[in-house]
């Protein structure tokens, strides 16, 4: 008998609802190995990086954090975020970190209209829709470069510069990238989103790095659009989108947009490749950490399971991860719905429909 494949993953739960949606999904894909007749397996490590150890030790990572996670096949990331503890420090200090760090350049994020959610969209009634925002994770606006100066001058006089980076081949990797993923999709088309109008140096970079990389792609449908106009055409004309692929803070924002139309943050999955492998890759949902409700069992696991799906397929178990997304379409097809998308059911509740219809 073949022995089975094992993957090493790093478990970060980080904040808030971000355990709890993080155990569901380990649930899930533990139980998915199970049913898989031994073909692979999973060997956890949890960390207990966040807001929380923010709090006990002044940092959101231990200094060795990195190193102790290269060697790992993948990282299943919860949330992070804490009133407590400032935004930028939370999300610099872990999420970012670990993205720019391990060069995870392609941000993967699927748009998906589930049976039995209901969507904002009348259209979404009658139309089937799917689409899938790639984001460049590694520079952009993101980028991180600036300053604050000039406090000297006293109440009022203080100066704020935040440079956005574009360079060519930040932009022809995450184009060619997406170029290659539409030629997967039933579709055959790529979605530029900029704002070359008005940012009139990186942003006329990304134009022009996208026109030339399309020609190397003449079996693929392309349009370039402002991210404005892109905004509307999100709500207006969905059913024209396949792969879009934008900068790090359009599509940023674009994708929550895809997911709320959808019908929830909570069903938004979403993967940080490192695609050559040189680095983990991570795998987390849009949503955040919901001090709101963390810890009442009320969180929704499916953006969880959903990026273990993600997870799966960079693994190299595509049927495997079909199996898993089918079980998510199964759950809420039966009506178990978390309060975010109308329903009553608990992540608990939740959680143990997706394993009974791994089953299926």
């Amino acid at each position: 008998m073949p022995q089975p494949r094992t993957f090493r993953i790093a478990a970060i739960p980080a904040d808030g609802v971000g355990a709890e949606v993080v155990t569901a999904g380990r649930a899930v894909l533990d139980a998915l190995a199970e049913v898989s007749h031994g073909a692979f397996a999973f060997d956890w490590e949890e960390f207990p990086w966040g807001c929380g150890h923010y709090a006990r030790t002044g940092k959101m990572i231990d200094d060795d954090g990195l190193d102790r996670l290269k060697d790992f096949d993948a990282i299943y990331f919860g949330a992070v975020g804490w009133p407590t503890v400032p935004d930028h420090i939370s999300l610099w200090g872990l999420r970012l970190k670990i993205c720019q760090s391990f060069d995870q350049w392609a941000n993967v994020r699927p748009v998906h209209f589930l049976p039995g959610v209901q969507s904002p969209l009348r259209k979404a009634d009658d139309t089937e829709l799917d689409w899938v925002v790639v984001r460049e994770n590694s520079e952009g606006e993101y980028a991180g470069l600036g300053g604050r100066n000039l406090s000297a001058r006293g109440t009022g006089g203080e100066v704020a510069v935040q440079s956005a980076l574009f360079t060519e081949v930040g932009c022809e990797r995450i184009m060619r990238f997406a170029f290659d993923l539409a030629r997967t999709r039933d579709r055959r088309k790529v979605s530029s989103v900029t704002k070359s109008n008005a940012q009139q140096y990186g942003m006329v970079l990304w134009d022009d790095v996208f026109q030339r990389v399309a020609a190397d792609y003449p079996d693929v449908e392309t349009e370039s659009v402002l991210v404005d106009a892109m905004s509307a055409k999100f709500v207006l004309k969905p059913e024209d989108l396949s792969v879009v692929v934008a900068s790090n803070l359009n599509a940023d924002i674009l994708s929550d947009l895809g997911s709320a139309l959808a019908g929830s943050l909570g069903l938004a999955a979403s993967a940080n490749l490192n695609p050559e492998r040189r680095f983990p890759s991570m795998f987390e949902p849009v949503h955040g950490s919901a001090p709101d409700i963390a810890g009442q069992g009320l969180a929704n696991p499916i953006g969880a399971v959903g990026s273990a799906a993600l997870m799966l397929d960079h693994f190299g178990l595509p049927d495997q991860a079909a199996r898993l997304n089918k079980a998510i379409r199964a759950t809420t097809a039966a009506g178990i719905l978390t309060r975010d998308v109308g329903g009553t059911a608990t992540t608990e509740d939740v959680t143990k429909a997706l394993i009974d219809h791994l089953a299926d």
